[in-house]
């Protein structure tokens, strides 16, 4: 029988005959793995010993590759077996059954990532469900709305997101997009459905405006400013409540009635430019009435007098004709402020002389002083027994009814004047 090595590495597993016949032991057996002649013993043991370490570092590797995560554990279990063939009968001298071992200790490493991973697939499953439910709900949100621009923008970015999104089980899937989809396909509808409505307006709004403006082109010459101004208003409003034209027409339309509406109020203007030259003597003659007024009728101080120079002022106030209309306002609010003081002094003078207001006055004042007048004796009464908290709470009491009664007192003492 040949040589034996006495290595403590992978040699040591193996034996070269004197025929040069290498063997590879496994546990109390050794089986051949080939025959290299004309060699010398060790020669023939290396070469063996090279095959063995390849399929060691093949194990590494497919350890690390494992343990890192970068196999599934789908795939790293068809390269364990891949490998552990390799490894069964490999024609190797080595520690076989050492790399056999290495291979089945992984096993309980991937049945953790195998567990992990569907726990990882379960989340992600989840995730994409409710991500769709919420795409799901937002699409049917936009089919019953009416944004008929933004909705399409929003419909196509949604889409986009489910392509992105992983399936989820069969039957879910289906059924949220059978969702998502009908959602869109309504939303489409309505919004065609809306469009060709609109389209339908726009064109009865197109004949509408039409008809507006060949009833305008009459007013334009007329000089009956008054009437003809309300029927111009009347068409706006009929115009405003036309709606829109197509866009091609609608702003042609537009510059055509609003040109024959400048037109008319350009010369209504210009009518009124010459009236309001003419008014302009009336308003000097007004406002200098008025400033007379504001300085004998204000403030009144004499009731009768005051008064008698009102009723002459706009007597001759009403006399005198039209002013501009811008000074309109000015004047009516001048007029109204000295006809208030009038007013106003009247009221307080019908008040200060109204015999019942007088009598309700004089009533609150006896009631007053007879209540004083009763905690007064309360006071005494109170103190004449010793009673300090009595008489406390009655002395409040008169310090309320003194600060009423001053009060009514100065009330009457109005209607005494």
């Amino acid at each position: 029988m040949g040589a034996m090595t006495d290595s403590t590495g992978p040699a040591s597993f193996g034996r070269v005959a004197e025929d040069g016949t290498v063997f590879v032991r496994e546990g109390d057996d050794e089986r051949m793995v080939g025959q290299i002649p004309d060699v010398s013993a060790d020669e023939a043991l290396q070469f063996y010993v090279r095959r063995f370490e390849a399929l060691e570092l093949e194990v590494s590797l497919l350890e690390q590759r494992v343990r890192s995560g970068a196999l599934s554990p789908e795939e790293a279990r068809k390269s364990i077996n891949t490998a552990r063939t390799s490894v069964a009968g490999a024609n190797a001298v080595g520690d076989l059954a050492a790399l056999a071992a290495r291979l089945d200790n992984l096993a309980p490493l991937l049945s953790e990532q195998s567990a992990a991973r569907k726990a990882e697939r379960a989340k992600q499953h989840e995730e994409t469900r409710q991500a769709k439910e919420g795409m799901v709900a937002e699409a049917e949100k936009l089919a019953e709305g009416n944004d008929w621009r933004g909705g399409v923008n929003r419909f196509r970015a949604l889409l986009d997101q489910w392509k992105a999104l992983p399936r989820i089980d069969r039957a879910t899937d289906d059924a949220l997009w059978r969702r998502f989809s009908s959602a869109r396909t309504t939303y489409t509808r309505r919004r065609k459905a809306q469009f060709a409505e609109q389209s339908a307006q726009r064109d009865t709004a197109k004949r509408v405006k039409e008809a507006i403006i060949e009833e305008a082109r009459p007013l334009v010459e007329s000089t009956e400013w008054g009437p003809t101004s309300g029927a111009f208003r009347d068409l706006m409003a009929r115009w405003k409540a036309a709606g829109p034209a197509p866009r091609d027409v609608d702003d042609k339309l537009w510059s055509e009635f609003r040109g024959l509406q400048d037109q008319f109020f350009n010369a209504r203007s210009a009518a009124q430019s010459e009236q309001d030259a003419e008014f302009r003597g009336n308003l000097e003659a007004k406002e200098k009435l008025l400033a007379e007024a504001e300085a004998t009728v204000v403030p009144v101080t004499d009731l009768e007098k005051s008064r008698a120079a009102y009723r002459q002022f706009l007597e001759q106030y009403n006399q005198l004709g039209k002013v501009p209309r811008d000074a309109i306002r000015g004047l009516d609010n001048r007029v109204r402020a000295l006809e208030q003081a009038v007013k106003k002094a009247e009221d307080d003078e019908w008040k200060r002389t109204d015999p019942e207001a007088r009598q309700r006055a004089q009533e609150t004042v006896n009631m007053l002083s007879t209540e004083i007048q009763r905690l007064t004796e309360k006071v005494a009464k109170a103190e004449a027994r010793g009673d300090q908290q009595a008489v406390k709470k009655a002395q409040d009491s008169i310090a309320t009814y003194q600060t009423w009664l001053d009060q009514a007192q100065a009330t009457l003492a109005d209607f005494t004047r």
